[in-house]
């Protein structure tokens, strides 16, 4: 990869909220699906209040993603993730991806985080993360999220379905789902750990 930084926005960035709207809106008349038309006005935002995360090669921008709050926090969107066609193929989209996410989970730890997306790289990188597929119902019922949808050429199919499907496959990140399965992966490794010990101590005792 070249010399590549991926950073947490801040209001140094303000300057490249043009070309990254460009860039996304480029991206999305390609894909037809999947992104999310939004203003300089609402990006620059994103970058100030720290709620992004933007690649750069030294000044040269390559690459971005946002944070995004639905259900009264109880939900967050990565969105918007998108690398500048002059560095595509050389795994950023990936480091963007894996950075957005600590910084959602460093910043919200306890909003459930969530993805639609058509992208099979995007669900993978999903999956490595923790994701799960699920269906619609399981994400944020905020309509204004749902209303983003509405520059994607399948909308008709999202509202014929009532948001129950789309081409798009609904995905999530639950922390609480996670931590529960890993305090029974806990549980499970102390009550064989003592039931080990418990044996060898009987033992001892039956020899003496």
């Amino acid at each position: 990869m070249k010399n590549i930084e991926v950073l947490i926005a801040n209001k140094s960035h303000a300057k490249y909220a043009e070309i990254i709207c460009d860039t996304i809106a480029e991206s999305a008349a390609v894909r037809g699906t999947g992104i999310a038309r939004r203003s300089p006005e609402y990006i620059t935002k994103k970058l100030e209040n720290g709620n992004a995360v933007i690649a750069l090669e030294g000044d040269k921008f390559a690459g971005f993603c946002y944070i995004e709050l639905w259900g009264h926090g109880k939900f967050v969107a990565n969105s918007g993730l998108i690398v500048h066609p002059d560095y595509r193929n050389v795994g950023l989209a990936k480091k963007i991806k894996h950075k957005i996410f600590k910084h959602s989970r460093t910043k919200f730890p306890e909003a459930k985080v969530f993805s639609i997306t058509t992208g099979l790289a995007v669900m993978k990188m999903n999956s490595d993360l923790g994701y799960k597929p699920v269906p619609f119902s399981e994400l944020t019922d905020d309509s204004t999220f749902w209303d983003g949808c509405q520059t994607c050429r399948n909308y008709d199919v999202l509202t014929r379905t009532n948001r129950k499907m789309c081409l798009c496959t609904g995905m999530l990140y639950d922390p609480k789902a996670k931590d529960e399965k890993h305090k029974k992966i806990k549980e499970k490794v102390f009550n064989r750990l003592k039931h080990i010990k418990e044996t060898m101590f009987l033992k001892k005792k039956d020899q003496k």
